[in-house]
Formats: structure tokens, C-alpha cells, sequence
């Protein structure tokens, strides 16, 4: 590897921390009626405001070992999780398309999808703020460099939108609004193509973790799981290896039907 190359992915890393940190205080302070501006960030449990030296992203959290420097109550594992998400992403992200367009692009979407993973898991819901942001970036993107015609997103629009609300009908709860919702604006990001497999790939991951519960996590079946970050992670996998997911998934078409 290129030094100057090594140096790009160490700075998007770091970026990607630094931005992981403020993304923390964007999903602590949803629906709080708080400011993600001020107050200054401060202790959930004993509402110290922290000084610099506990707001360096990962570092303050392996030297506090974990809690707070003032009540030493535990620090949320989420944050750290969170930091390195956005760094990996960033990284990822710069990996994958260089100084382009394209990484102007991706990274604000990937951004608003770990915050929505964030807080559906906490929460179980997935704010239409952050689904409008997606729509409106999307919309942005669609009238300066669009990577699908406009009828392409029009119909990943609907069919992401159509067939996920029947199905959230039908399931009677099992698939929220909030969902129906992300799976439509991420079809007019991806087209209606694309948006077949982000859907199938989703439903894989949701059941593979729902299985996971149940035999390692002794829940039920009625446990509920939010299903936003499953939508997200199969999005991030088809703008990363879409061509490769379709290649595997018409060989294996091919096979079954020779069979």
C-alpha cells in the first residue's frame, strides 16, 4: 500500500471517530427536546459536564476503563460501538470510491443509517426525521449526478413503499412504519432492482439474529426486533458488492432450476 494512500485511510478513520462521537450525541439527545448543539455533552447519570480529555473518541473510553471520571458509573458499551461503526465506515466508504462524487455522497447516507440503527435498537423506532433527510439527500443526488434514471427510483419508490406496507399489514405489527418508510427511500436511492435483494438480504439477516435470540439468547419468537438496522447493513452490502450478490444469486437460480 502507497503511504499517502495508508495516510488517507488513517485520516478517514479518524474522521470517522470524530464524527461517530458527535453521532452519539445526535441518537443520546433524540426526542429529548435537547439541543444536539448545547448543552455541552455531560454524564447521563450524574449530568457532570465533561471536560476535553472525556470526549476523545475510543481513547477517553479505554483510559476511563469504561466509566464515568466523575460518579464512575459505567459508560454505555454503545458509544465506543458507535465510533468505531463511523470510522469503519468512513473508511470503507473511502476504500470503495476514492475522492469522488461518490464518497461526498455515500457518507452522509451511511451516516443517518448508523443513527437510525442506533436508535431503533435503543428505541425501536426510526424517526421520518431521518428518513426525510435520506429522501432529500437522495433528491439532491438525483438532479446532480443520478447513478439511476428517474423512473428507476420513481418504482423503487413505490415498490419499496407498496409491497412492504402490504407486507406490514399483513404482519399485523411485525414490520413497523418506520420500515416501510426507510425500505421507500432507500428504493429511490437504489431503483427497484436493487431494492428486491436489499429486501430479501434484510429478511435474511433479521431471521439469521432472530434464530441467534432464540437458541443463544433464550427469547421467543414473539420477541420484537427493530429491523431498521438489518435494512441498513443490507443496503450498505448492495452499494458495496450489489453485482456480486446478483452474480451469486442467478448462479444459484441456475443451479436449482438444472437440478
Amino acid at each position: 500500500m502507497k503511504i499517502d494512500l495508508m495516510f488517507l485511510f488513517i485520516f478517514a478513520g479518524l474522521c470517522g471517530l470524530v464524527m461517530g462521537s458527535f453521532y452519539n450525541v445526535v441518537i443520546y439527545r433524540h426526542g429529548s427536546g435537547v439541543s444536539i448543539i448545547r448543552p455541552r455533552s455531560y454524564c447521563p447519570h450524574c449530568k457532570t459536564t465533561l471536560q476535553a480529555a472525556d470526549l476523545v473518541p475510543l481513547f477517553s473510553y479505554i483510559f476511563l476503563r469504561g466509566r464515568c471520571r466523575y460518579c464512575n458509573v459505567k459508560i454505555s458499551i454503545r458509544y465506543t460501538v458507535v465510533e468505531l461503526l463511523s470510522a469503519a465506515l468512513f473508511v470503507a466508504a473511502t476504500w470503495r470510491f476514492g475522492l469522488s462524487l461518490e464518497l461526498i455522497k455515500y457518507i452522509p447516507l451511511f451516516s443517518i443509517l448508523l443513527i437510525i440503527s442506533a436508535i431503533d435498537l435503543e428505541r425501536h423506532q426510526i424517526p421520518n426525521l431521518y428518513t426525510a433527510m435520506i429522501l432529500a439527500w437522495a433528491l439532491l443526488w438525483q438532479l446532480i449526478s443520478p447513478g439511476i434514471s428517474w423512473i428507476d427510483a420513481a418504482l423503487g419508490l413505490l415498490a419499496g413503499g407498496g409491497i412492504t406496507l402490504l407486507i406490514a399489514l399483513a404482519s399485523r405489527g411485525g414490520m413497523g412504519a418506520g420500515d416501510v418508510k426507510l425500505l421507500a427511500v432507500l428504493g429511490f436511492l437504489a431503483g427497484w432492482f436493487d431494492l428486491l435483494i436489499i429486501f430479501m438480504l434484510a429478511v435474511l439477516l433479521g431471521a439469521a439474529a432472530g434464530i441467534f435470540l432464540i437458541v443463544f439468547r433464550k427469547k421467543t419468537g414473539k420477541t420484537p426486533i427493530p429491523f431498521g438496522p438489518f435494512i441498513a447493513l443490507a443496503y450498505f452490502m448492495v452499494v458495496f458488492w450489489g453485482s456480486l450478490i446478483w452474480g451469486f444469486y442467478f448462479s444459484l437460480i441456475s443451479s436449482i432450476i438444472k437440478v
